[in-house]
């Protein structure tokens, strides 16, 4: 039995934590506030600003876990290298945590170092920046802060009169200190997939069966599995996330995102965890689901194969107003849905925008993929979140 420290308790880690527990681990569960998803699921728990490095160094030193397993951007994670030093082991690596919690250090490897595909970008720290970047990359264009999650400061700059609102919804939305943005020259792609990519102890790299996804508001609504794409464009894809995973070292689950169109596969974003567009693989689409794969990569259990059990969609259930204490309306349409099951996450709050469960859908293998993604939006959007 091993001891998992989880930094980050969201919908993603109590899932992480329910597949970890029925291998007999023992978890603690970290978060800025109490009753997060994954605390109701824990052996333990701890509350506490995990960008106070005192206060993540304390949780470390009282706990002294087998793994520490970031979930979310917001982490001193320099402390992640001392960490290692002290013989930790860090999922999947200090270097990865810190790599990928900040967009700079992740395109700049991808595109610097790797000399992966990627759309044309600059960096800007002042609004005065973000108007000679917008200049130099044209419009329209994306801004994203360097350290945000789930489309949070998010936008698309379509005219001059954008910039300024851009850089500071940009600031409204940026996890951690970091007040630096990414300006991303707009992409004419059509479609975006992550590709769920293992790396494991074995040194054998599997690929998850291609994820579609539809985002608003930089936030992901949708996703279906597997995503209909040529086989020149999956190899492309898999190349990428083999070698910025290689670069990246450790062992787990990566999502990988990418957009493809007419002039090829483009490097988006990475993430060193269980991804929230496969929360579709909670519909049980492939012999192991996300979070299945990421506790066995993280333990060195070996994984022979990840198999296509079934296609499958996901669509989430957002929240419209703000309470403390939400309530669900409508889940009998769902429970008495064929072919459909539901996630509520348990998230103690809502607001607007904020997601608080998810609904899957599925089929045989020879089903319709469109079909099963919009009976999942259909089925979602019968729900209403009340306070």
């Amino acid at each position: 039995m091993a001891k998992i420290l989880l930094l980050g308790s969201g919908e993603l880690g109590k899932e992480f934590i329910i597949s970890a527990q029925r291998l007999g681990h023992y978890i603690i569960a970290v978060d800025s506030y109490d009753h997060a998803p994954g605390m109701q699921v824990a052996h333990e728990k701890e509350i506490i600003n995990m960008l106070d490095a005192e206060a993540l160094d304390a949780t470390i030193e009282k706990h002294k876990p087998d793994f520490i397993v970031p979930e979310i951007e917001a982490i001193r994670t320099e402390r992640l290298y001392e960490y290692e030093k002290q013989g930790y082991v860090v999922v999947p690596s200090a270097k990865a945590a810190n790599y990928t919690m900040n967009r700079k250090a992740i395109r700049d490897l991808a595109a610097k170092e790797l000399s992966l595909k990627t759309a044309p970008y600059k960096y800007a720290t002042s609004s005065n920046e973000l108007k000679a970047a917008v200049e130099i990359i044209g419009m329209p264009c994306v801004v994203k802060p360097l350290m945000s999650s789930s489309g949070k400061g998010q936008s698309t700059i379509k005219t001059e009169s954008d910039i300024q609102k851009a850089w500071d919804y940009s600031q409204e939305g940026s996890r951690g200190d970091v007040a630096e943005v990414i300006v991303e020259a707009f992409i004419n792609f059509d479609y975006e997939i992550t590709l769920l990519t293992v790396t494991q102890q074995n040194g054998n790299t599997l690929f998850c069966p291609p994820i579609g996804h539809r985002q608003e508001r930089g936030d992901y609504q949708e996703s279906w599995q597997p995503a209909a794409m040529q086989d020149i464009d999956l190899q492309t894809a898999k190349d990428m996330a083999a070698k910025v995973t290689a670069s990246l070292t450790g062992n787990g689950i990566w999502g990988v995102e990418f957009f493809v169109g007419k002039d090829g596969v483009y490097f988006s974003e990475l993430s060193p965890r269980p991804h929230d567009t496969g929360m579709v693989t909670l519909a049980n689409t492939q012999n192991f689901n996300e979070f299945e794969l990421h506790l066995r990569a993280i333990t060195g259990l070996p994984i022979a194969e990840i198999t296509q059990e079934r296609i499958g969609a996901s669509a989430v259930l957002l929240a419209s107003k703000n309470s403390d204490m939400p309530k669900f309306e409508g889940l009998e349409t769902l429970a008495e849905a064929s072919k459909t099951d539901f996630r509520i996450f348990g998230k103690p709050t809502s607001r607007p925008y904020r997601r608080m469960g998810v609904v899957v859908t599925y089929d045989s293998l020879d089903g319709d993929i469109n079909e099963v993604t919009e009976k999942a939006k259909k089925l979602a959007k019968g729900i209403t979140i009340t306070g």
